[in-house]
């Protein structure tokens, strides 16, 4: 027998609420519903468009000036003494005294409270491009987002129909077992009244063995499938109930004509925001090539232990912390500046070339998923094409199949035929009535492979 891949389950899904489980049907659109609430990378990539649009907020405030307070508070020496010195790593002490003749060990309290303000206000648009660059962040992971929900859409919409089919093969697989039952019952009465062989009881019996491993088998293919749409629903594993009633009709829009669109498709869409991040990248890089005019301003008081005299006296200055403490000079400045590391010209670049390249690399990548989605899309029509020609000959072959099974068990009861004969048309019907359920799945899965070439999931979902 053909081997059968793409199947699905269709049995008994409990519904999640506030801790309590319902069993009752889960319908397509309440399974996609679901799994776009529970399914972590979903949540996940939520959470990363809710940072990137702190990083908008941010990258705006970052034009904002700077405001610092500063209050120090200090107890030490004054000593001075002439001669260079540069504050390397900042380990400097900033003491204002005289170069006296020697040293001493006089201290006092001294204090600084100042505010400064520096602001960046001018830049050559290299503030208004970081805030680009972060808007196109944002656009992205959005467009990542719209992605990973539409390609989970499918994933779910397909183990769904996994699901139906397996739950169809079981089916027939039940009503197969059923079949070799009440005729396994026909032979052995007919063997014990000597009207067959005995042997033929014994070929009864393997041919119902043979039906409940086929069986058997089919539902654990059933489990496996419903394991798989738990995942992707976010549920625990447990058996579903799902909607059967469309599983056999033909989907009215099959055959509608559709194709890529490349502006809205959410792949496409997604590549394509990142092409345009590189490129606000490369052109917030060219802006560091550029200076920065600031202006600027301070306003600070002093205070100190050590008075005027202090040149002349040394003896001249209090210890007395309020005294120390007491602010008794001030002083204001303000300006405007430049600032421009022309090194930054050669270091940048290469930087520049970089994001180049990555910006071509995601054209490349671009190119490749459009290139996908098409022939995806040829592909789609002739699986289409093939599934409703096989949709129109499954009847045909089930009912050509059930005719034999009657006949040939009409001819053995009648003496008339052997028992290999009607084992062979069980297994005929059996096959067609399996290649009908694949069959019907297929029509839907079809469809289902279209609305992924095409970007819309409507051309799927408006069926139900």
């Amino acid at each position: 027998m053909k081997k059968v891949t793409q199947i699905i389950i269709a049995l008994y899904l409990p519904i999640f609420g506030m801790g309590i489980i319902h069993a009752q049907p889960l319908t397509l659109k309440d399974a996609i519903n679901i799994a776009l609430t529970n399914y972590g990378t979903i949540k996940a990539k939520s959470n990363y468009v809710n940072a990137s649009n702190e990083s908008v907020h941010q990258s705006r405030r970052d034009y904002l000036p700077n405001i610092v307070l500063s209050a120090q508070q200090d107890y030490g020496t004054i000593n001075g003494q002439n001669g260079p010195m540069y504050g390397f790593g900042g380990y400097l002490v900033s003491s204002s005294g005289l170069p006296l003749a020697n040293q001493n060990w006089n201290a006092a309290f001294g204090a600084l409270y100042l505010a400064n303000i520096n602001w960046d206000f001018f830049s050559f648009g290299r503030a208004q491009e970081k805030i680009k660059v972060a808007q196109a962040g944002l656009v992205r992971d959005k467009n990542d987002l719209a992605q990973e929900q539409f390609q989970h859409q499918i994933k779910v919409a397909a183990a769904y129909l996994n699901v139906l089919a397996a739950h169809c093969i079981t089916t027939t697989q039940q009503r197969n077992l059923e079949r070799a039952i009440v005729f396994k019952t026909n032979v052995v009465i007919r063997a014990k009244n000597g009207l067959v062989p005995g042997v033929d009881s014994s070929l009864a019996n393997a041919e119902v063995s043979n039906a409940k491993i086929a069986l058997t088998n089919a539902k654990d293919m059933e489990q496996e499938q419903a394991n798989k749409l738990a995942v992707l629903i976010g549920v625990p594993a447990t058996p579903f109930v799902l909607d059967t009633t469309f599983i056999s009709r033909i989907p009215a829009s099959i055959l509608n004509p559709s194709g890529v669109k490349e502006q809205e498709h959410p792949l496409l869409k997604y590549y394509q925001s990142r092409i345009n991040l590189s490129i606000e990248q490369t052109s917030y890089y060219r802006k560091q090539y550029y200076p920065t005019l600031s202006l600027f301003g301070i306003i600070q008081g002093r205070g100190s232990g050590f008075t005027a005299g202090y040149t002349y006296d040394q003896k001249d200055y209090s210890d007395n912390y309020g005294t120390g403490i007491n602010p008794v000079r001030g002083n204001y400045l303000m300006g405007v500046g430049m600032n421009w590391n022309l090194t930054t010209i050669i270091r940048n670049s290469a930087q520049v070339n970089a994001q180049k390249y990555i910006s071509q690399g995601l054209q490349n990548e671009y190119d490749l998923v459009n290139q996908q989605l098409k022939a995806q899309m040829v592909l789609s029509d002739t699986k289409i094409k093939n599934a409703l020609d096989n949709s129109i000959e499954a009847p045909i072959q089930v009912r050509s199949a059930s005719d034999a099974y009657l006949q040939k068990s009409t001819l053995y009861k009648n003496g008339l035929a052997t028992l290999v004969d009607v084992t062979q048309t069980l297994y005929t019907l059996n096959r067609a009535e399996s290649q009908r359920d694949i069959a019907n799945s297929n029509v839907w899965q079809a469809l289902l492979m279209k609305a992924a070439a095409t970007g819309d999931m409507n051309i799927f979902m408006n069926e139900f």
